[in-house]
């Protein structure tokens, strides 16, 4: 094998790699069920806020990325109980 050869056998496999370490490392978004969706949506309604996908982070958080709000574009998280932990501007 010459050493072009070695060095681009070499080169395949460090990329290869490192695309299987960026895809582990990737988190797989799940997306909160029908009923969450619709308690979350209860809650921001409350505050004139919609949103436009629920992500489930955990049993006892959900996050909305670029909720629409009557005072503008947020980043909003809420706990289990549904309940506003963090809400902050997305500009």
């Amino acid at each position: 094998m010459t050493t072009f050869a070695r060095l681009a056998l070499a080169s395949a496999f460090v990329l290869s790699i490192g695309a299987a370490q960026a895809q582990d490392s990737e988190t797989i978004e799940e997306m909160a069920s029908p009923e969450e969706v619709s308690k979350v949506a209860e809650t921001l309604s409350k505050i004139g806020c919609t949103a436009p996908a629920v992500e489930k982070e955990s049993d006892s958080l959900y996050e909305i990325d670029d909720a629409t709000c009557e005072i503008g574009q947020y980043d909003i998280k809420l706990n289990g109980d549904f309940k506003i932990i963090v809400m902050s501007i997305d500009e």
